[in-house]
């Protein structure tokens, strides 16, 4: 299977316009039981390696996803991850600030829930929420007690953005691998996928009124998208855009990205000097003799 994954990364200092960005490629399979047959290797690669992760404990991987409504972020999560030990993973979704979580910056209630080293933490949804939604609805940002002095709105998204890329860089340095992924989604498919949650009743609860009235603010969704890919994509935590139409292709494509920096980090398990060996050697030989006097 070749997929390169430089294709859809966003490369540090990039202007982004998303109408040149595909929301549909290629198909990486023929059909769906080859489909099934990649995911399954590609899922279980990514157990081995989740395992060497949690085993070496030297780096966290943390991974971002951020789309507009029906793009297939929670399928692509369970699926992707589906071969993970759940020891090893936790997964976080972020919705609207609680009243606590108002009351401190908008990265403190994310930063609480970081992976540690040894672990691979996703965020469905996240910081990007305040450069995003709260973009385009600015009556999120001035409800938020922010003092008025720093509500100017033609500055605080590029200080927002600044605060980002400080926090991912502190994390880079200290062995957190940092990979976002924009799950690009076309308006024209988002309005077949709305039709099918309404039309089969298993999926009814997947909608609500104000994914409608969301839909309705898309431009300024996509102006607001690339406004954030453009200026928080760096080579130590990179964007990727990629294309949502297919669910099942954008899911080989986020595997094989997060494989490709697993491997990356050229982990091994610990090695086991000479006196470790003699002591496990001794208690080898114990557990046989107590064997033998049963």
């Amino acid at each position: 299977m070749k997929i390169k994954p430089r294709k859809f990364q966003v490369q540090e200092g990039d202007k982004v316009d998303l109408d040149k960005w595909p929301t549909r490629v290629k198909p990486l399979y023929a059909s769906s039981a080859q489909y099934q047959t990649l995911l399954e290797t590609q899922v279980a690669e990514l157990s081995a390696q989740q395992q060497l992760l949690y085993a070496s404990s030297s780096h966290a991987v943390l991974l971002i996803f951020q789309a507009m409504d029906a793009a297939g972020k929670d399928g692509a999560i369970r699926h992707v991850m589906s071969g993970i030990n759940p020891q090893g993973c936790q997964v976080f979704s972020f919705k609207h600030p609680s009243a606590t979580e108002l009351e401190h910056d908008f990265l403190w209630r994310t930063t609480q829930c970081l992976p540690e080293r040894g672990r691979i933490g996703i965020f469905n949804r996240s910081y990007y929420e305040e450069v995003l939604i709260v973009r385009v609805h600015p009556e999120i940002l001035r409800s938020q007690g922010l003092p008025d002095g720093l509500l100017n709105e033609k500055t605080i998204w590029k200080e927002r953005y600044r605060s980002i890329i400080d926090q991912e860089s502190h994390l880079h340095r200290n062995g957190t691998r940092i990979i976002k992924f924009f799950l690009h989604l076309s308006k024209e498919e988002q309005r077949k996928r709305f039709i099918d949650r309404i039309d089969e009743p298993e999926k009814n609860w997947k909608f609500s009124q104000a994914d409608i009235v969301e839909r309705g603010f898309w431009n300024e969704y996509m102006h607001a998208y690339e406004a954030c890919l453009s200026a928080t994509s760096t080579r130590h935590a990179p964007w990727y855009v990629v294309p949502a139409d297919d669910k099942e292709n954008a899911r080989l494509i986020i595997a094989r990205i997060v494989l490709d920096t697993l491997r990356s980090l050229g982990m091994r398990y610990p090695e086991t000097d000479a006196g470790r060996r003699k002591t496990l050697q001794a208690i080898r030989r114990e557990l046989m003799e107590e064997a033998r006097g049963n």
